[in-house]
């Protein structure tokens, strides 16, 4: 089997994440966007058991999927999903002296997201953890093309 192209390409991906999330937060280094994507990932990652994340972690791309689970404590009780602003404060709060991470961080991110996984697999996990998922990961656009995969 070829090596998988999310692994090939992993640092390409990657970068063309970062600014996609950081020209739609409005930053100005990939250091901040990175503090704002794993505040968010942190955030989301809080509200599942570990199968939901594992399935969710599954449909990103290969640095995507190591920011998601890296530092996870699985033994965790997973926590409610709250409002959006409630979970935009607590993504917000990680590493709260080098936090510079925009109030649009979460729907930043998923704007970011849907331009670099499989929507059909992405729409399936979503739909398997639940409606707050899938309201957690939904992108203020008007046009789906805006979300299209990217061909980087």
């Amino acid at each position: 089997m070829p090596m998988p192209w999310t692994y090939r390409h992993a640092q390409k991906e990657f970068a063309s994440f970062l600014s996609d999330a950081r020209e739609r937060m409005g930053l100005d280094s990939d250091n901040m966007t990175y503090t704002a994507v794993e505040g968010v990932f942190v955030t989301f990652r809080a509200r599942l058991r570990p199968p939901e994340a594992i399935a969710f972690a599954d449909c990103l791309p290969s640095v995507l999927r190591a920011i998601f689970v890296f530092n996870w404590d699985v033994e965790a009780t997973p926590r409610p999903f709250a409002s959006r602003s409630e979970m935009t404060r607590e993504a917000q709060s990680l590493r709260p002296h080098h936090n510079l991470t925009p109030d649009n961080a979460i729907e930043a991110t998923a704007f970011a997201i849907w331009r670099h996984v499989d929507h059909r697999a992405f729409k399936v996990a979503l739909a398997r953890i639940g409606p707050e998922a899938e309201a957690f990961w939904r992108p203020e656009i008007v046009d789906p093309a805006e979300i299209a995969p990217r061909i980087i």
